[in-house]
């Protein structure tokens, strides 16, 4: 323990933080934790499903300590793994930290269930992840900063390299924020972006420009409590207000600056909002994977703002550079960008990848990583380990160039396929396959086998040129006889469209609400395979085409769909609308039955006029209904569709009502 206390003290004077790992039985390495603690002052938090120390906090809730700083941890990985939980705490981790990691028996580990693939694998049941279990391994022993403490072995620290001494950041701005700290203050209006992983200090910087500007600024943030360090350093002049409230004032009341701290976790509408009602804007972000939406922030919102500068921020500011608990969990989880600046070039080969050839899924991810808003440490999991898990690579002198992963979808049995589409089950898994279901025209729908594209990306100096298409291909082409379509979920935009149907998808749906990280309507389509899976593209895209009229107002911007309207009901339409009145199909996914039913019905029915054809927001209808909420109008819309059915026909209603009733009971008999 002596020699644990000096290595701890050089570790403060050095401004650095270490991985310990413990690996054994639980009751062994419970009794080193207590050993630890009593020996080495800090706050040592816990983070686990059973703490062991009085501060704790599990870890699908780490995300709420993000901004907050610990003296040395603990992370519980003896029953299962959160990376993400993993990083965000190591980024909480002040200079001199331990992070101690316990772990199983060193050598069983990548045999043994993880409890958190239950997240990722859409498996019931624990499974075993030894691909990413070996991946974490051999990052570990490669590692000469981090020490792993087996049972049974003697604790014996080796002798890390000497560092020079860490001079601690004292309130003045570092070289790199004095530079963009110049360059804001002299800024013509416009928006400016400043990116950075964590412990950069963009925060801070933030602050420092608020400090020093002499008229009135305004910051807004997800949450008050996201903007402390910014407050900080901007003393007086720290003047927050929340979002929705800043927008719901009149604009003539707002000031010549606004800065938005942590500006990813808000909705790309939201921000263009608050953007465009300011003379000058300066939105912070983190960028780093296991927060999710900073690549977005960069690849979809900043792609779309005029007048816009970029700066980013390298140098970390909480600890020394080349701090070995952080360049570990880089290497683990891949937090490094890939480098887009150069590309092979010359002809591409293409090649199905599998599951343990790590070296080449690394690669992989990273481009996949570089090219999509949503890629994180958990999709880095599901990738090595998850079932059902396919992947093209296209590769040009040892690099990969292009890369798709696709995903097996549906196989449900019938009645689980008809729970789905009545709305009274949603299994885990099975995107596309359950919004077949729940959102389109057959019930059985979730019955036939698919392939989903979960992500692709063609490295931006080799697109156009083909590649994307050539691995679609590959993919349709490799498919198990039993697949009947192939199938993607994506931002609707014209270009990304263009490419799907260049590749034979035939689109299927489109959302009626815009996704909140990308601004864009959902679409969904697919290409099929089998038999059965033509008829399902078919009859999914007729039924879009007789329902676009009706869906065209909800949606701002025109779709490329032949529309074949209809006024009336059909076979389709009376099953649509026995599902929304007797059972919980939801209100979008039956807009054009009920357009088609107001049409049919001369009955008032003033919640579904209301909502529909009108199209008033839930809210105020609810208050011109005189109705408590969202939830007793959505019942009054029910309600009404019932009488309607019933007028228009009792008997047909009557027998549809007793199959749904008879259907909910076996789905809660299941």
């Amino acid at each position: 323990m002596e020699q644990l206390r000096l290595v701890t003290a050089d570790m403060a004077s050095a401004g650095i933080r270490r991985l310990l790992i413990l690996a054994g039985e639980a009751a062994w390495s419970s009794q080193q934790i207590s050993s630890l603690t009593g020996q080495l002052a800090g706050d040592w938090l816990w983070v686990g499903a059973a703490p062991e120390l009085p501060l704790n906090c599990a870890p699908s809730a780490m995300r709420r300590l993000l901004g907050r700083e610990f003296l040395h941890a603990v992370f519980d990985a003896r029953s299962g793994l959160d990376a993400e939980a993993l990083a965000v705490l190591a980024g909480t981790l002040k200079a001199g930290s331990w992070l101690v990691m316990l772990a199983p028996d060193w050598l069983c580990w990548p045999q043994l269930p993880d409890t958190d693939s239950c997240r990722w694998s859409d498996s019931p049941q624990p499974v075993a992840t030894p691909n990413f279990i070996s991946h974490l391994q051999r990052c570990v022993l490669a590692d000469s900063e981090t020490y792993l403490w087996q049972q049974h072995q003697p604790f014996r620290l080796p002798e890390f390299r000497a560092r020079a001494p860490w001079h601690p950041a004292n309130g003045a701005p570092e070289r790199e924020q004095a530079e963009i700290l110049s360059a804001l203050q002299a800024m013509p209006p416009g928006v400016a972006v400043v990116t950075a992983p964590r412990g950069r200090g963009k925060s801070a910087l933030a602050g420092m420009l608020l400090k020093s500007l002499s008229g009135k600024a305004l910051v807004t943030a997800p949450t008050r409590v996201a903007t402390d360090v910014l407050a900080l350093h901007a003393g007086e002049n720290f003047n927050f207000i929340a979002p929705d409230a800043l927008l719901a004032q009149p604009q003539g009341q707002e000031a010549p600056w606004l800065i938005i701290d942590e500006a990813a976790a808000l909705p790309a509408p939201q921000l263009r909002q608050l953007i465009a009602r300011f003379p000058r804007t300066l939105l912070t972000t983190t960028v780093q994977g296991y927060e999710g939406t900073g690549r977005g922030f960069l690849l979809k919102f900043c792609a779309g703002v005029d007048s816009l500068t970029r700066y980013a921020l390298s140098a970390p500011i909480r600890w020394a550079q080349h701090d070995p608990l952080e360049s570990l969990i880089d290497s683990i989880l891949l937090f490094e960008e890939a480098d887009f600046t150069h590309v092979a070039r010359g002809e591409a080969t293409l090649n199905s990848v599998a599951q343990d050839e790590v070296g080449q899924l690394q690669q992989m991810y990273r481009l996949l990583s570089g090219a999509h808003y949503r890629t994180s440490p958990l999709d880095w999991r599901r990738m090595l380990d998850a079932r059902g898990q396919h992947v093209i690579a296209a590769r040009c002198g040892g690099e990969t160039v292009g890369a798709v992963w696709l995903v097996e979808e549906g196989g449900l049995d019938e009645n689980l396929s008809r729970a789905v589409w009545a709305g009274l089950r949603r299994p885990r898994g099975n995107l596309v396959a359950q919004s077949l279901s729940a959102h389109g025209g057959s019930p059985l729908a979730a019955t036939l086998k698919g392939l989903r594209v979960s992500r692709i990306a063609v490295h931006p100096l080799r697109q156009r040129q083909r590649l994307g298409q050539q691995m679609m291909a590959m993919a349709k082409a490799g498919a198990q006889p039993n697949v009947d379509y192939l199938s993607v979920s994506f931002g609707f935009t014209d270009e990304l469209w263009r490419f799907w149907e260049s590749c034979g998808f035939v689109l299927v749906r489109v959302g009626s609400h815009r996704e909140a990280s990308s601004g864009c309507y959902t679409a969904m389509a697919l290409l099929p395979l089998s038999d059965a899976g033509a008829a399902l593209t078919r009859h999914e895209h007729l039924r879009l085409q007789r329902d676009i009229a009706c869906l065209q107002p909800w949606i701002a911007r025109p779709l490329p769909i032949a529309s074949h309207p209809a006024t009336t009901l059909n076979s389709d339409d009376w099953l649509e609308l026995a599902g929304f009145a007797f059972a919980h199909r939801p209100l979008e996914a039956c807009l054009g039955s009920l357009s088609r039913l107001l049409t049919a019905c001369d009955l008032p029915l003033k919640a579904l006029r209301g909502g529909v054809q009108r199209r008033l927001k839930a809210q105020a209808l609810s208050q011109e209904l005189r109705l408590s909420g969202r939830k007793a109008l959505l019942a009054a819309m029910r309600q009404e569709a019932q009488q309607a059915l019933e007028k228009l026909d009792t008997p047909r209603s009557v027998a549809l009502k007793n199959s749904l009733l008879q259907m909910q009971s076996s789905a809660a008999e299941t």
